[in-house]
């Protein structure tokens, strides 16, 4: 089992940059893939970012791509998102994710992930 604690959202005015961080507690945090996923009001929760267990495969949406960096610190058992350039259509919860197989691939849908956290607010006013 693995919990995940999301944190780093606020009000940021758009162009600014926020870092978001999902701390993991429980077992083999450094073997599992990560994701990032945000949900706006009204609408579907989205892919954002991913990465591999070793950090060296990222893969992003086309919506963030060149704006946000993922990335993870295995020592520390977190993993980052890197918000620049951020825009009101940013606007949402953002949550983490974490899929217990660690075989790489680019892993988009909600379904392939095991553990999520319970998402941080991030409004970019404009």
């Amino acid at each position: 089992q693995v919990q995940l604690v999301e944190s780093g959202g606020g009000l940021v005015q758009a162009g600014g940059s926020l870092r978001l961080s999902c701390a993991a507690s429980g077992r083999a945090f450094s073997t599992y893939t990560m994701g990032w996923f945000r949900q706006a009001p009204g609408k579907e929760r989205e892919f954002v970012a991913t990465i591999s267990w070793s950090g060296g495969n990222t893969y992003y949406a086309d919506s963030v791509k060149g704006r946000f960096t993922i990335s993870r610190d295995n020592a520390k058992d977190t993993v980052y998102l890197e918000m620049n350039s951020l825009k009101p259509e940013d606007t949402a919860v953002y949550y983490c994710a974490a899929d217990a197989d660690t075989t790489w691939r680019i892993q988009s849908r909600e379904g392939e992930y095991d553990y999520w956290g319970q998402g941080t607010q991030v409004t970019v006013a404009s």
